[in-house]
């Protein structure tokens, strides 16, 4: 599994269509609250072009991609950190993801009726976040009661976790969301066993229509929202749900040519998995010869063995070398064994951190 991203957001914005758009989950979608109430999940190969590459050099026998997770979370409301809706049980499902989608209504359409009565992104948006911050702020609250106990302990990691508690709650308390440096191994384990809903990689998805998709860079809503969410550092993807429902319907030559007449480059799932790459800081690597070809997903930064071990657990606990071909000499060469012929394979050991595209083959001893 790569990662695991969940749609979030008010009622009746689209999230289960997109939902089913997107992974053929088979989500229950209508046009009344909370039609969803446990979490919908589907799971979908993630599409990259080089796996097909890599599988036709090495007559591969059979493709496996990446896979990605969809979670379709029940709809949230104004007051669900107080027990409005679904309440906890809502906030609950969000912490079992890796990265958040907020999806936000863009498009206007009388026979779908939004739970505040007009279509505002913007402030569908910040109604998601002030609840999770609101959430984030009773607990650190009561977190912060705990580590003054604690405080007068010697301990560094501790009297860490009792700073950034003070610096979270006051951004929180001021409409903000918390900020700390990523770079720092412990300040991100301290944060990370925080479980803070509002430092969870999180990205806007903007439902639209037709008309509006084409027009996004320019429209008005659009635009505003745009504003909204790099004031919270996050990215809109513009997404149609209902030509998302309309392609996966269709068989991948047919799909093409309806992206070709609808103008479009890629689907929506394409851009939706790769902003969540970026947010989690992912990176693809392969292993290929003629019984497969598959991809193999790792955080930026992992070292040889890790990567090993996602292969099997014996390769990271017996690692003794890795050979590595990257993708881009392995199409120019032709092939492993050409590649290898021609000077581009590399013998890596524990140390080396790989990189994007990297085409491995581990030697081990167990």
């Amino acid at each position: 599994m790569s990662f695991s991203c969940g749609f979030v957001g008010l009622p009746n914005v689209g999230k289960s269509t997109l939902f089913n758009a997107l992974s053929k989950g088979g989500a229950e979608a209508a046009n009344f609250p909370f039609c969803t109430i446990e979490p919908n999940t589907g799971v979908v190969a993630v599409p990259d072009e080089r796996l097909a590459v890599l599988a036709e050099l090495e007559k591969s026998g059979r493709i496996v991609p990446s896979t990605l997770k969809f979670i379709d979370i029940a709809g949230l409301v104004r007051g669900a950190s107080q027990g409005q809706g679904l309440g906890n049980q809502f906030l609950g499902h969000i912490r079992n993801v890796d990265a958040v989608a907020h999806v936000v209504r863009v498009f206007d359409d009388p026979d779908v009726v939004h739970v505040s009565g007009r279509i505002d992104p913007v402030e569908d948006l910040e109604v998601i976040l002030t609840e999770l911050m609101l959430a984030d702020l009773d607990m650190l609250e009561k977190r912060q009661e705990k580590a003054r106990k604690l405080a007068r302990s010697s301990d560094p990691d501790i009297k860490l976790e009792v700073e950034l508690v003070k610096d979270f709650i006051a951004r929180l308390s001021d409409g903000k969301l918390p900020e700390y440096d990523k770079n720092d191994a412990k300040t991100v384990e301290i944060v990370k066993n925080l479980g803070l809903l509002t430092a969870m990689p999180a990205f806007v998805c903007a439902n639209t229509d037709e008309k509006m998709f084409h027009n996004f860079a320019s429209d008005a809503r659009a635009l505003a929202l745009q504003e909204a969410a790099a004031s919270h550092q996050m990215e809109v993807v513009p997404v149609c749900a209902k030509w998302e429902e309309e392609l996966g319907q269709l068989p991948p030559e047919e799909a093409a040519l309806f992206m070709e007449e609808l103008g479009i480059a890629e689907p929506g799932l394409n851009r939706v998995i790769k902003t969540g790459y970026r947010l989690l800081n992912y990176l693809t690597f392969f292993t290929a010869g003629p019984m497969e070809s598959r991809a193999w997903t790792v955080t930026a930064g992992t070292a040889a063995p890790q990567a090993a071990g996602k292969i099997h657990t014996d390769m990271c606990r017996g690692f003794i070398r890795m050979e590595v071909v990257s993708y881009r000499d392995m199409v120019e060469c032709g092939g492993w064994n050409k590649a290898q012929a021609a000077g581009k394979l590399r013998i890596e050991g524990k140390e080396y951190v790989m990189e994007d595209g990297d085409v491995i083959h581990v030697r081990f001893s167990v």
